[in-house]
This record gives structure tokens, sequence and C-alpha cells, in this order.
């Protein structure tokens, strides 16, 4: 029976160093997090400026306006635009901290090949956040002011809601920074053996019809923003299997070299 215990012992050790572990990436994860919630409540009109200006570009020159129709509705607007604002300026941090906890139980080949994607996925996201603030929202808002006239005789007058416009946004941006990382999902599938170039290329007209399904149904019920976010997936679709290409050229060029290197070794010896 001592010697049960013993046994079982030892197995626990181990597991509560990565529990320890664990937990010391979670508090400084949540530390980096806490702290860039509070300078950003600081600056949170500052930033909800920012994200507003997409729409006073799309109205005209000295006309529109936010409203808020529920007395807290604008303290509740900074708040998440605080924590919306913290997130995005501390996920470096958390993303350093779960790669460190990950790290070590992995090979140094292992290392190589997922340090890559952990490089490209903020990169990607940004790429996709960016399309999204400079180039769609504008165009999208134009299209919806340009509902703006009269209906039976009354004027129909755009009044956005704060947080309406807020959560407007931030689907936006999240929707297109997470459908960017589209190239990182699929080079990981490939890299693991799941899913091969191939399979992707004959599955390629049921992806295109994905895509198309997957934009409508994560962007505003409107043509424009579904349109201008399928068509770059589509290209990152294409460069991903461009990438995969290269990659399985590059692993016969290698396999070609041990194959030759093989005789010349067998002849020496």
């Amino acid at each position: 029976m001592a010697l049960k215990i013993k046994d079982l012992d030892d197995t626990k050790a181990p597991l509560l160093d990565h529990l320890i572990e664990l937990r010391k990436r979670l508090v400084r994860a949540v530390a980096a997090l806490a702290v860039a919630f509070g300078v950003c409540l600081y600056f949170a009109d500052d930033i909800f400026g920012f994200l507003v200006r997409p729409l006073t570009m799309a109205f005209p020159n000295g006309e529109g306006r936010l409203i808020y129709t529920r007395l807290y509705e604008a303290f509740f607007v900074e708040i998440k635009v605080a924590l919306f604002a913290a997130f995005m300026l501390s996920f470096p941090i958390i993303a350093n901290q779960i790669w460190a906890f990950v790290a070590p139980g992995l090979y140094a080949k292992e290392k190589r090949a997922f340090l890559p994607f952990l490089v490209a996925t903020p990169v990607l996201f940004l790429l996709g956040a960016s399309l999204a603030y400079f180039v769609v929202m504008p165009t999208a808002f134009r299209w919806f002011l340009g509902f703006e006239g009269t209906a039976g005789g009354l004027p129909q007058e755009a009044l956005p809601a704060m947080g309406d416009y807020l959560d407007l946004v931030m689907r936006f941006i999240i929707a297109f920074g997470v459908s960017f990382l589209l190239p990182v999902l699929m080079m990981l599938l490939n890299r693991a053996g799941l899913v091969t170039r191939a399979q992707f290329a004959t599955t390629r007209r049921y992806i295109i019809v994905l895509i198309f399904i997957v934009a409508a149904l994560i962007t505003p019920p409107d043509v424009i923003s579904q349109l201008m976010l399928a068509v770059p997936l589509l290209g990152l679709f294409e460069i991903s299997m461009f990438l995969m290409w290269l990659g399985e050229r590059k692993q016969q060029k290698e396999a070609a070299a041990e194959d030759s290197a093989e005789p010349e070794g067998e002849q020496l010896g």
C-alpha cells in the first residue's frame, strides 16, 4: 500500500508543477490586461473618438451626431471601449505568456514550426482590422446613410446610438481580423498532417461557397460588407495554397538530397 501511495505522489509532482506554472502565466496575463484596461479607460474618450471617425467621414461636413437613449449607456460604452482596446493592447503579452507555457513541452523542430504562426497571427489580424476600419466601414456607412431622406412626407434621419454603433464597429473589426487568420488555420492543419494541399484543391468549390456563407453570417446584412470580406478571403485562400505548394517542393528537394547522399555514405563505409 505504501508503494502505491509513493507512486501516486510521484505522478502528482509534475502535474502540480504544471499547475503552478499555469497560474503564474495566467496571473501575468491578467495583470497585463488590468494595467492596459486602466490606461485605456483614462483615454476611453480619445479611443472612442478614433472609432467614430469612419462614421464622421461618412456624414456630410458638419452633419451627423451620436445619441444615447439610456442614461447609463455612455458610461458602459466607455467601459466596453476600454476593455476592447485593452485586450488589443495586451494581446502580445498574453500570447507571449501562452507561448512561454507551451514551448517547454515542444521539441526544437516543433518550436521552429509554430513560431512563424505566432508572429503571423497578430500581423494578419491587424491587416484585417485595418481593412475594416479604413476601407470597409467608411464605404458601408456611406451606403447606410444613403437611405436618409423622406418617408411619407416625414424626414428620415440616421441617429445612431453610441452603444449600437460601438457594437457594429467591434463586429466589423473582430469579423475581419479573425477571418484574416484563415492562412494560419490552413497552414496549421497542413503542417499537422490533417489536411493536404490536394484535399484543399479538390474541395475548392465548396470552400468558396463556405467563405461566402461565413462572410454573410459574420458581417452586417449588407452586400458591400459581405463582398469586401469574401473577396480578400478568397485571395488569402489562394495564397495559402501557394505557400503549401512551396512547402511541398521544399520537402521533396530535401528528401531527394537525403536519398542522393545515402549511397555516397554507404560507398564510403
